[in-house]
């Protein structure tokens, strides 16, 4: 991960695994987002309007525990000489929720609070993801969690090329790394919704075990500069 050509390799898994997260919980959490927490403005709004969810306050606290997860986050960062600590973390705790989604199957528990809890959990490893994005932010090629910014850029970059036939390089290469960017979450996007139409939360038990892995095998990367 410390040479260049790997911050494509490192931008496409985590955006991916963002994608996947996030749309895992809004397909079997009740239409919560745990990437892009700010989403659950909307969804709140739209329940509590339309009358039709007596939970739809559980949608606000996503804030605080990702508040929390970023504060953590940073503070984890400032103690580790370890780059990527904090996706270490972020893995651990993903594999975490993972284990509680497949007790509370397993044990036939089936209530709302089970199924938030655990959602809050994956919430908790976003804030890392997204506390790492700022911190690191040359690691990546843009923010990993939330895509607006990365559309933005790409049409910028759409718009220079079709003015300059496709000559501007420094366009050309900005826009390769927008498309691996929001390709990569948009891929996550649709793994996450048909693992979570099949199973559920259990399937966040995946991207936690590839975090993991990847951490382990990266582990001697020290820290430099942080953003």
């Amino acid at each position: 991960m410390e040479q260049p050509k790997n911050i494509w390799y490192i931008t496409l898994l985590l955006t991916c695994i963002a994608g996947y997260c996030d749309t895992l919980t809004f397909v079997a959490a009740d239409n919560l987002f745990s990437a892009h927490v700010t989403g659950n403005f909307i969804v709140f709004a739209y329940q509590i309007i339309n009358g039709d969810d007596i939970n739809a306050w559980v949608k606000l606290l996503t804030f605080p525990v990702f508040i929390i997860s970023v504060m953590i986050g940073g503070y984890i960062a400032s103690k580790s000489t370890v780059k990527y600590k904090i996706l270490f973390w972020e893995g651990c705790i993903l594999l975490l929720s993972g284990v509680f989604a497949v007790v509370f199957h397993y044990l036939h528990i089936t209530s709302t609070w089970s199924l938030y809890f655990t959602a809050m959990i994956i919430v908790f490893a976003m804030g890392l993801q997204n506390a790492f994005g700022k911190l690191f932010s040359k690691e990546t090629h843009g923010p990993t969690t939330m895509m607006t910014g990365n559309v933005t850029q790409a049409s910028l970059d759409i718009g220079i090329l079709l003015k300059t036939k496709f000559t501007d390089l420094s366009s050309k290469e900005s826009f390769k790394k927008q498309f691996v960017t929001i390709g990569g979450f948009l891929t996550g996007c649709f793994l996450g919704a048909i693992a979570g139409k099949k199973w559920g939360l259990i399937p966040v038990l995946l991207p936690g075990v590839i975090m993991v892995l990847c951490y382990l095998k990266n582990s001697h990367v020290k820290t430099e500069t942080k953003l």
